[in-house]
């Protein structure tokens, strides 16, 4: 066996312990990618405040998503790679790994060197770029890919925020949710970032050479009304560039009327301006506006997790109640429903022909 597909998703404790959820938010808020502040003050920042408080904040918060298969983040995505490897059959293995936590890419590497395998593809389960994210595990799975004495080939599949395969494969799990609930608005809620994470310029940065990026959008992202209207030079490797197309695809796909949808930014940290709006501010201000029933996407995850059932199946549904809506349903994410697993096929494929071209 010489071919392997990794697939990379971002991580989640090993259990609700306290002691555990402390572990892996030590290592994820460690990532300069993440907190992107001087070494020291990130130092003192995550030792002396965050994880002094919000290791029991988000134990308590999994303990309520936790299932008798763990945490929903890896068992759909152990159960996604399972499925792409029935549908490529065993000339391709199928691995999954997670940039924080197990099984580490460390460790899925040097499986797939002792398998003999040489020839990599990696998949990472973002479909939109960010520093935070998307590159944050690219450039972690080649530094440990360097690490091996036989260092692996490896390609990248490139970001596929608006691939006609993701689309379709969302479309697939939203339209039954949809026809049945019939809701006055739909939300698309993405994944926020500090807003000067959009307007970084990426000078010298691995991903730079592995996106073909010519220039940065320091002059155009978040600069202008209509800046992430669509896909230009300037934003072709921005976050909310990306978010927003992704919406525009899944309206149109949807055939949803103007109006009837909008774009918003969950989960930020800290007090630093993230990317607007709010989700948690629409959600309480919704039912004010006249909307009674609504359904949210949060199409920046693959797989359910704490941001999706929790922040919006659970807290969000409870504010929106509270403020005067009546319904509020979480469209679930791919996790590992077929149409998904055809469609990492579909989006390798385009990626393998694209490097031969």
């Amino acid at each position: 066996m010489a071919r392997a597909l990794v697939l990379l998703n971002l991580g989640t404790p090993d259990s609700t312990d306290v002691k555990d959820v402390r572990d892996y938010l030590q290592e994820f808020l460690s990532d300069p990618r993440v907190l992107d502040i001087n070494p020291v003050a990130r130092f003192l920042l995550l030792h002396l405040v965050i994880l002094r408080k919000r290791p029991a904040e988000s134990a308590a918060a999994y303990r309520k998503i936790w299932t008798e298969r763990g945490s929903p983040l890896l068992f759909n995505s152990l159960d996604l790679a399972e499925k792409v490897q029935e549908l490529m059959g065993e000339a391709t293995v199928v691995e999954l790994a997670m940039r924080y936590g197990k099984p580490s890419i460390r460790s899925v590497l040097e499986g797939l060197k002792d398998r003999g395998v040489h020839d990599l593809v990696l998949f990472p389960l973002f479909p939109q770029y960010s520093s935070a994210a998307w590159g944050s595990g690219v450039e972690k799975f080649f530094v440990e890919a360097r690490r091996l004495w036989d260092e692996p080939s490896v390609k990248v599949v490139p970001p596929y925020y608006d691939h006609p395969a993701f689309i379709d494969a969302f479309c697939d799990v939203a339209r039954p949710i949809l026809a049945d609930q019939r809701p006055d608005k739909v939300l698309m809620s993405f994944h926020g970032i500090p807003q000067r994470h959009v307007r970084t310029v990426f000078e010298g940065q691995p991903e730079r050479d592995l996106l073909g990026i010519d220039g940065a959008g320091g002059d155009h992202c978040l600069e202008k009304p209509d800046c992430c209207a669509e896909i230009c030079p300037a934003n072709r490797n921005c976050y909310s560039a990306h978010c927003y197309a992704t919406a525009r695809a899944l309206a149109a796909r949807l055939e949803l009327s103007p109006g009837s949808w909008e774009v918003s930014f969950q989960s930020r940290l800290g007090r630093d301006p993230w990317l607007e709006p709010y989700t948690d501010f629409r959600i309480e201000e919704l039912p004010a506006e006249g909307i009674e029933k609504l359904a949210v996407f949060s199409p920046a995850f693959t797989a359910d997790c704490l941001e999706t059932v929790e922040e919006i199946g659970l807290r969000a549904r409870d504010d929106f109640l509270a403020a005067g809506g009546k319904d509020l349903r979480l469209i679930p994410s791919l996790n590992a429903e077929l149409s998904w697993a055809e469609a990492v096929l579909s989006i390798t494929a385009d990626t393998a022909l694209a490097n031969e071209v």
